[in-house]
């Protein structure tokens, strides 16, 4: 069983390979195929910002040396917390997220979207 998000996505990926490789038929033709046709345009958004969010904690807690046990002590967020945050399996609220990011020296920013190119 996949324990985060990403590992979640590999796994399909790798299933739908597998089912295109023996010659069945699948609901796409590769991963972006599938993540359309079972997904809203919003949802696959919303999905990607978190896995993003939670990508660049994970980065910046192990490129600093940080253990989750020591983000605990740092930011008041108790690590069992740290822990499914990171696996995707809580979405956290917003208080919590910065409380996390801070010790990291991270926050969060409001920026624009980016303007589509399509015409």
């Amino acid at each position: 069983m996949a324990n985060s998000y990403e590992e979640a996505l590999q796994e399909a990926r790798a299933a739908l390979e597998d089912i295109k490789e023996r010659g069945e038929d699948a609901i796409g033709e590769d991963w972006e195929d599938v993540e359309k046709e079972l997904f809203t345009p919003q949802e696959i958004a919303e999905s990607n910002l978190r896995v993003a969010i939670m990508g660049e904690l994970i980065r910046a807690r192990q490129e600093q040396g940080i253990s989750q046990k020591k983000l605990e002590e740092m930011s008041g967020v108790k690590q069992p917390v740290i822990a499914r945050m990171e696996k995707g399996y809580t979405s956290p609220q917003i208080d919590t997220l910065l409380k996390v990011l801070a010790p990291l020296g991270k926050t969060l920013a409001i920026v624009p979207l980016q303007a589509s190119t399509e015409a």
